[in-house]
């Protein structure tokens, strides 16, 4: 389980309306400062300073990593990386006037912008291809990481001062990093920061990220629902129904109470 959330130094509508409306600048300059502040709003430790021993490296803004490409090694920097949690590759969108800026989009912070302009598909296309290249790059961050290291559970992709995408692969192997917790909800908008649970579920990512595997959960569900049954058997058994009887309403119980795969 994670912590508590701690007392934090900024709350989380400060942060909002701190980032929101914002125009010019570049990710290279905001990614850093609007992290920090999030781990503000959330009660999390900052990055640590970064040290000539990348092996030690491991909760740093710009990971340095080696990438071994078919053409020769190349070196690349993970924007934020916390060994056994997260790869995390920031980009900032729709700049105007920006190298990056998507026609038809204006400001990124804008609800009201967003609302207008994200419907119009040649704009939303871009955006998506932004950020699913942003994926593909942490991916071959989380790939070039010492293997002592071992493959991150989640990788989030950082629209800066918009939404962070998490991506989450528990097998450890690094092949199938999935929208989480599910294609609806995988995208963490700004404003989505108003809710506890958000707050909560990117705490955990933070501190203890496998407390969001699925599959652990499933096995908690299925212990706890034995359970019950368990004492539904004895107080029926106390009552003297006959045992073929308990059995096949046991069986009902559990098929119907079973959680999804």
């Amino acid at each position: 389980m994670t912590p508590p959330l701690d007392q934090s130094s900024e709350t989380p509508e400060a942060f909002i309306v701190h980032w929101q409306g914002r125009e010019g600048g570049q990710e290279r300059a905001n990614y850093a400062l609007f992290l920090t502040e999030l781990c503000d709003v959330l009660g999390l430790p900052h990055p640590e300073p970064a040290g000539a021993d990348r092996e030690r490296n491991d909760y740093v803004f710009e990971r340095v990593v080696t990438r071994h490409l078919d053409d020769g090694d190349t070196i690349g920097r993970i924007d934020l990386y916390r060994k056994g949690s997260f790869v995390l590759e920031a980009k900032q969108s729709r700049w105007k006037g920006g190298d990056k800026a998507i026609v038809g989009q204006n400001d990124l912070f804008s609800a009201e912008a967003e609302a207008a302009e994200r419907g119009k598909a040649g704009a939303r296309r871009a955006w998506d291809v932004l950020m699913i290249n942003a994926k593909r790059q942490a991916e071959e961050y989380a790939r070039a990481l010492p293997p002592s290291h071992g493959w991150p559970p989640f990788i989030l992709v950082c629209d800066v001062g918009h939404c962070i995408e998490v991506y989450a692969d528990f097998t450890g192997q690094g092949k199938n990093y999935t929208q989480f917790p599910d294609r609806q909800t995988f995208r963490i908008y700004l404003e989505d920061l108003r809710k506890p649970d958000v707050r909560e579920r990117l705490r955990a990512i933070w501190l203890d990220p496998q407390t969001l595997d699925p599959t652990r959960t499933r096995a908690r569900v299925t212990r706890d629902i034995a359970g019950r049954l368990a004492q539904v058997s004895r107080a029926l058994e106390a009552k003297k129904y006959p045992p073929e009887e308990v059995a096949q309403f046991l069986m009902r119980c559990s098929s119907r109470c079973s959680p999804p795969a």
